[in-house]
């Protein structure tokens, strides 16, 4: 893709928009918040420089990158996009009106893609009136790094729109994974109840947080513990994925832990605010 515009440009957008321009594109970074815009292109210069030391790119490599990078806080920079990547909050509302704005920016050709990691594909490609042209492009945090992308089809997207897209994830070095649109789709269907007990065994005493991630670290031989992992992604975040998956099956093994909810509305949302399950303030 040529041009590519991406909204949002917190953790997960500003990650998108660096391996966009990493990879050849020219990339519209969007958000209404100037100073979340400022950050992102810190956040970006300092993965990339990261990359420089670790010889996975050269200075060449990385001042191009950033060069095809273009921060811009009305949504218009996103008028001559052939793809766009939203990656806005995690909330319903916000994404519908987003995509209905971009429906009436964007060509008739453009592809819409949401970085939603639980919300209904096919609901958002409701609110245009290009739904074959709408899709799922849920990559993983943080975007640079892990190679995996969702690739979530909604009930009315083409063939042809899931083939590009799925061709654009391999041209990013990323492995696209096709699946279809239910809520959680299949990472945080997965993911989020073991994360969800996790948080019970804290809350009911059964251990500490860092006996649990322990736990799971060494006996299950995974490189993050759940309750790491829970502030990694945003508290906040978590509560809402499990809020869509206990609304959208219906079935109670998907109620949000009491416990997290409480964490939440305290404020402790993980890395992000300094406090989750762990101490982030030092």
């Amino acid at each position: 893709m040529k041009a590519v515009a991406v909204v949002g440009a917190g953790t997960m957008g500003n990650g998108i928009a660096h391996v966009f321009a990493q990879y050849g594109s020219r990339v519209a970074l969007i958000d209404v918040d100037a100073a979340a815009l400022e950050r992102a292109m810190v956040t970006i210069r300092a993965n990339l420089d990261r990359q420089v030391k670790k010889h996975t790119i050269t200075d060449v490599q990385r001042d191009d990158a950033l060069n095809r990078i273009a921060a811009h806080a009305r949504l218009e920079a996103a008028a001559d996009a052939e793809l766009v990547v939203e990656a806005a909050s995690e909330n319903p509302t916000v994404k519908f009106e987003v995509f209905a704005r971009l429906d009436a920016l964007l060509p008739p050709g453009a592809i819409l893609a949401t970085n939603t990691s639980s919300i209904s594909i096919t609901e958002i490609a409701a609110r245009t009136q290009r739904p074959d042209r709408v899709i799922g492009m849920h990559f993983m945090n943080p975007v640079p790094v892990m190679q995996l992308v969702e690739v979530i089809r909604g009930l009315a997207t083409s063939d042809d729109t899931t083939h590009t897209v799925v061709e654009v994830a391999r041209a990013l070095g990323k492995t696209p994974v096709e699946v279809n649109d239910y809520p959680g789709f299949v990472s945080n269907r997965v993911l989020m109840p073991m994360i969800n007990e996790a948080v019970y065994c804290v809350m009911e005493g059964v251990a500490t947080p860092d006996a649990v991630d322990t736990v799971m670290k060494l006996g299950m031989n995974h490189p993050l513990g759940p309750l790491a992992l829970a502030d990694l992604i945003g508290l906040d975040v978590c509560l809402a994925i499990l809020e869509v998956l206990h609304r959208g099956l219906g079935d109670d093994k998907y109620r949000p832990c009491p416990l997290l909810r409480k964490m939440v509305a305290a404020g402790r949302l993980g890395r992000k605010s300094g406090r989750g399950f762990f101490d982030y303030s030092k």
